[in-house]
């Protein structure tokens, strides 16, 4: 929350009140310091933070499913689904396909789990905040009367965020989190490469290179590595 206060303090009241747009987030001191210092702006819930919060209920589900499954004595149908449940069905490998197909045969809770996580996928298409926001409510009390604890704590959180969920239509599809997390990505990848940075500049030059490909200085030399055999 700190740092969120020292951001706007450092952005001006000014600067602030010509802000239209902010996406976050649900993460309560964000929501707190925005509506306190730029309550005027259409404040946005980023999709990827609720797609993210759907992939880890759905995830609970199944860990969960599959201890009982084994503890049963029956057959592992939960076995190797993990990446089958969570990537996007355009993204799934042919024998990813294959898989996901065989278990949807069967009436498990994770299944349903998975059902409804797709089902929620339509929402974003919608154009009109009034018929999405109808879609969220009956999805909601679909999850609610699954019997499933993770998706109905999924409901009850977007239920609690309806409004700024809503937003996402009327900054037109167009605000996201999605530039920042990759650059946060970006960042992350770059430093585990090299180990550690001992200063602020060294990684700020290497996000340089990694971000906007910038050309390699020539060297007069090539060093190489030479085995050397008795």
């Amino acid at each position: 929350m700190k740092t969120a206060l020292k951001f706007f303090n450092w952005l001006g009241k000014k600067r602030s009140a010509q802000l239209q747009f902010i996406c976050s987030d649900m993460w309560k001191p964000y929501l707190k310091v925005i509506a306190r210092k730029a309550g005027h702006a259409i404040h946005v819930l980023d999709r990827f933070h609720i797609c993210t919060h759907l992939s880890k209920a759905i995830d609970e589900v199944r860990a969960t499913e599959a201890g009982e499954l084994k503890a049963q004595g029956f057959h592992p149908h939960l076995k190797s689904t993990r990446w089958c449940l969570l990537k996007r069905p355009e993204n799934l490998t042919d024998n990813q396909i294959d898989t996901l197909t065989d278990l949807l045969r069967y009436n498990l809770r994770t299944v349903r789990a998975y059902l409804l996580k797709e089902n929620l996928q339509l929402f974003w298409d919608y154009v009109s905040p009034h018929w999405a926001g109808v879609f969220l409510d009956k999805w909601c009390s679909q999850a609610m009367r699954s019997r499933i604890d993770p998706m109905k704590k999924v409901a009850r959180m977007l239920r609690s965020h309806r409004a700024l969920i809503l937003n996402w239509f009327l900054a037109k599809k167009s605000i996201s989190a999605g530039v920042v997390e990759g650059l946060n990505n970006k960042a992350k990848l770059t430093t585990r490469k090299a180990y550690g940075f001992r200063t602020f500049k060294s990684i700020e030059i290497a996000l340089y290179h990694t971000l906007g490909k910038l050309p390699e200085p020539n060297f007069t030399h090539r060093f190489c590595v030479m085995r050397c055999t008795a």
